[in-house]
């Protein structure tokens, strides 16, 4: 089994670095102070309770990144490379591809988390926003309210209808005064979401858990089999180096149900696919669910507005899925693999017109020399 090249694999390594910076950064952006926004002492929106929390910091690490990290090495051994394509390969080139398999889900649940982390931390200190216990956190000086005014037209009414600055707090402790300001949007919804619904997401990629779907065309014998024959089970961009009898599908029944039904027929397109059994729906649903769990509450220990909840899930669910297809096939055409290499003259970086990453005349070069994974293309 050859060794894929160097600059393929520093490429891959600049990947990983990059990922680590991002969350570098995000991490020392809670070090910085974050905006302080004016604020009123009669706001009943920022009233509510100083608590302490059910989900800590630590145990969202552990339930958002650690527990799905594990989770995705466990199946990727359990399940790649499979059965059926096993049998095609040597023990080598079988735990190269696990290999690869088991780096592109841990890579996406880290871009996922590190991504989410970035922007939301950053938006934390650039909004500034109060929570929701604030002024639990604050305990504002009720007898010196004049000195901190900073806008309002309440005077006439009362003293205290009245905009002020953070002066007013008595809170000795700097941590907690600024960690009131990082309401907008929700950490622990966006880091949640990002790595619990990857993991969904990476969970329904390896089961085959998605809705059917039809073809775009009208089904025949001869398209079914060129379809097979075109996604193979190697994560791979083209049907590279396996032999034209080891097509994984069997589609004598198919071309039989064909050849007696008109391309155009409910018979032959009801046939084309089938539902998954629904027990893979808990499978598929249990990250999201532990993910809404954990955002609800920070809604309801008082730590974040209704909208700030919602903001930080959206950013979450944004990155679980940029980070997926960042990585891996589409879950209704990939069958449960990750995209393949980047070609090595172009590990680092393509021109205007080249086209993409995959360099298809050194893939077929490579593989009719050393075949699809010795070629260096796990």
């Amino acid at each position: 089994m050859a060794r894929p090249p160097i600059a393929l694999i520093l490429s891959y390594v600049l990947d990983w670095l990059v990922i680590i910076v991002i969350a570098a950064i995000a991490g020392g952006l809670n070090f910085v102070k974050p905006n302080h926004r004016p604020f009123s002492l009669l706001d009943l929106d920022i009233s509510y309770p100083y608590i302490g929390e059910t989900i800590s910091t630590g145990t969202l690490a552990v339930v958002s990144l650690i527990a799905p990290a594990i989770i995705i090495l466990i199946v990727v051994g359990a399940l790649v490379p499979g059965p059926r394509i096993s049998r095609t390969l040597s023990r080598g080139q079988a735990f190269q591809l696990k290999l690869w398999e088991f780096e592109k889900g841990w890579a996406g649940l880290a871009l996922a988390v590190a991504t989410a982390f970035f922007i939301t931390q950053g938006s934390k200190n650039l909004f500034g926003k109060p929570r929701p216990d604030f002024l639990g956190r604050c305990q504002p000086d009720l007898t010196n309210i004049a000195a901190h005014v900073v806008g309002g037209l309440g005077q006439d009414i009362s003293s205290r209808w009245t905009l002020v600055n953070s002066g007013i707090c008595t809170q000795a402790n700097t941590a907690v005064l600024n960690d009131g300001f990082r309401s907008f949007p929700s950490g622990h919804s966006s880091f949640s979401w990002a790595g619990l619904l990857y993991l969904s997401l990476f969970l329904c990629s390896k089961f085959s858990i998605a809705i059917p779907y039809l073809p775009l065309q009208p089904t025949t014998a001869d398209s079914m089999t060129r379809q097979r024959n075109e996604h193979e089970l190697l994560p791979l961009h083209q049907n590279r180096g396996v032999s034209g009898d080891s097509n994984i599908h069997d589609t004598t029944g198919e071309a039989a149900l064909v050849g007696k039904q008109p391309a155009h027929s409910p018979v032959t397109i009801r046939n084309y696919a089938a539902s998954p059994p629904n027990y893979t729906i808990i499978l598929a649903f249990f990250p999201v669910a532990v993910a809404i769990y954990i955002s609800s509450t920070r809604y309801s220990q008082f730590y974040h507005h209704g909208f700030d909840v919602i903001s930080g899930s959206l950013i979450g669910i944004a990155t679980a899925i940029l980070a997926f297809r960042w990585y891996h096939l589409p879950l209704s055409r990939g069958q449960g693999w990750a995209w393949g290499p980047r070609s090595v003259n172009r590990a680092f970086g393509i021109g205007v017109g080249t086209g993409g990453y995959v360099d298809h005349a050194e893939v077929r070069n490579e593989t009719v020399r050393n075949g699809d994974v010795e070629a260096g293309r796990v």
